[in-house]
């Protein structure tokens, strides 16, 4: 059977924490602690991006998490409608390399891969939206 759960929030640092509660809300007890981190760092580090770069130069509009959970995956829809990115795979961040003017930066999308088994992201008229999944741990019997 599957679940689904929906939140929107304002595109803010504040709101993080908001969606991160949201996501633990709606997961718990079906989806297993190393699971549940690694859906709230992904959902951290896109909004995150979304936050900062999204919306750069423009009033901050809104964030809309889609989450539904079946008995396989947890499947998360983060629509903006900001300034759109492409997405891409990055190579592992070079930590040794030094900083840049802006800090450490390239983590975000990196992290994200790592943590989620399936990653896409589709631009339309009717905002940005990056879909992530993760499978469950098979449950033993």
């Amino acid at each position: 059977m599957k679940e689904e759960y929906q939140i929107t929030c304002a595109a803010d640092l504040e709101s993080l924490s908001v969606l991160r509660r949201f996501i633990e809300t709606s997961c718990r007890p079906a989806v297993d602690e190393h699971t549940l981190y690694d859906l709230k760092l992904a959902v951290d580090e896109a909004c995150s991006n979304i936050i900062t770069h999204g919306y750069a130069g423009m009033d901050p509009g809104s964030i809309i998490l889609k989450l539904e959970l079946d008995s396989q995956k947890v499947t998360l829809a983060i629509t903006d409608f900001g300034h759109p990115f492409e997405l891409y795979e990055p190579d592992k961040p070079d930590v040794d390399a030094g900083m840049d003017e802006a800090g450490l930066s390239g983590f975000g999308l990196f992290f994200i891969y790592e943590s989620m088994d399936e990653v896409d992201y589709q631009e339309t008229e009717d905002g940005n939206s990056l879909i992530m999944s993760k499978r469950l741990p098979a449950v033993e019997q």
